[in-house]
């Protein structure tokens, strides 16, 4: 009997650890369920915020002139000069292998006349290498075509990466691969390549300079703007949620919209390059209506690094928030005084929107006293966000020290950013 009780109480061990084991193993499952779903959630929303933004774009380019206009307008330039070059060479001509006319047409619509020039001048010159390159190969190796593309291809790839020859560099290797592909060696179908090149090139500046060449100078403000403008609305919007119950929900959703904020920043460094550019070999700026006189380039600068403070701040939000949280929140009293500051900080920006949208206005010469009360009423309020940082505890008070810093620089910047606007001298037309 002992013997027959001690297997028994083995037994039910092993029952019991099986038990163990087989719970563990669900408890496993149910976890990766859990990642998988909300991996998939996080997936749905980023991908809906995306969805959202090209919208808005699109919107935006039929609505009003703007970035995204212009966006629009130069790729139509560029699919109808694709379209006439090749009607040219294709249809009419009807050369051997027209691809290259359009093909060419289609990258030289650059984003200012005179960069459509200079690539022009690059690209004529890396194909013409490319066509005759291929085409000896092609001679050398008896019209073989692995042969050709083993002597071609490793030193006009390793040429298309000299500094000089900028992003038109590959474009020796793949012209080479059409010749080779296409294998003809003649000197009249060399002379063909080369003709349907420089058709393609001259089509393609040609629609560039005379069909609404661009000028960038409303480019730079309309950037300038978007900036400001969506600064001061992510702030109106985080200040809102951290008034809410649930003050952190969209955490996620402040932060992606926080670093889609340096796209905006790129394109406005873009902008004040090709406004620069904007006026070498265009003979269409004259007649454009320059608008008011540019924003000084300061300016940019205080708005990037503004930018990168409402980076910071959101991911510390959204590290303190969702259902694992690398950070401790703060109390709720304490998001709803980051909230207070966040959106007197949100009516700076709002107010230096306005401004710059309605620079030379008769209604422009009140703006900056509201914006200095503003920021004033900012400051104030981020004192009180300090003083109560003390009343935080635990881990929450280094979550909290976090949004002090940031909240701190963030004002610092747009204080900044009115100073150098008055100190600036008169900005360029």
């Amino acid at each position: 009997m002992p013997c027959a009780a001690s297997g028994t109480r083995a037994e039910a061990k092993k029952w019991g650890a099986g038990r163990t084991v087989a719970a563990a193993g669900g408890a496993d499952v149910g976890r990766e369920e859990d990642r998988l779903a909300a991996w998939l959630l996080r997936t749905a929303r980023r991908l809906g915020w995306e969805l959202a933004a090209v919208g808005r774009s699109a919107c935006s380019a039929l609505r009003h002139p703007g970035p995204e206009r212009d966006t629009m307008v130069q790729s139509l330039k560029a699919a109808g000069a694709a379209i006439a070059a090749w009607a040219l060479t294709g249809w009419w001509l009807e050369a051997p292998m027209a691809l290259l006319a359009p093909w060419t047409a289609l990258v030289l619509v650059a984003s200012t006349v005179y960069r459509s020039v200079h690539s022009g001048v690059q690209q004529f010159a890396v194909i013409v290498v490319g066509t005759l390159w291929a085409s000896a190969a092609l001679a050398v190796t008896g019209n073989s075509t692995l042969g050709a593309m083993a002597l071609t291809l490793p030193p006009l790839v390793l040429i298309g990466t000299y500094r000089r020859l900028g992003d038109q560099g590959i474009y020796g290797a793949t012209t080479a691969l059409f010749v080779i592909t296409y294998g003809a060696s003649t000197a009249g179908a060399v002379g063909h390549r080369l003709l349907e090149t420089l058709i393609g090139a001259v089509v393609g500046v040609a629609v560039n300079a005379f069909v609404l060449p661009p000028v960038h100078l409303r480019s730079v403000r309309e950037n300038l703007h978007a900036l400001v403008h969506h600064s001061g609305e992510l702030l109106a919007s985080v200040a809102e949620g951290l008034r809410a119950e649930d003050g952190l929900s969209d955490a996620a959703e402040w932060h992606d919209r926080a670093w889609r904020l340096g796209g905006t920043v790129r394109a406005l460094a873009d902008a004040r390059r090709w406004t620069s550019e904007s006026y070498r070999f265009n003979p269409g700026w004259r007649m454009r209506r320059n608008g008011p006189a540019l924003p000084p380039a300061e300016a940019d600068t205080a708005w990037e690094r503004i930018s990168g403070h409402l980076v910071a701040i959101t991911r510390t939000l959204e590290g303190a928030a969702g259902d694992e949280p690398r950070l401790v929140a703060p109390s709720s009293a304490y998001l709803a005084r980051c909230a207070e500051v966040l959106g007197r900080a949100a009516t700076v920006c709002r107010v230096d929107a306005e401004m710059l949208e309605k620079a030379g206005r008769p209604s422009f010469a009140s703006q900056p006293d509201r914006r200095d009360t503003a920021l004033r009423e900012a400051l104030a309020a981020h004192d009180a966000l300090t003083t109560d940082i003390r009343r935080e505890e635990g881990a929450a008070v280094a979550t909290g020290g976090e949004l002090v810093v940031e909240t701190h620089q963030l004002l610092c910047e747009l204080a900044n950013a009115a100073e150098r606007r008055r100190r600036a001298p008169a900005p360029e037309r």
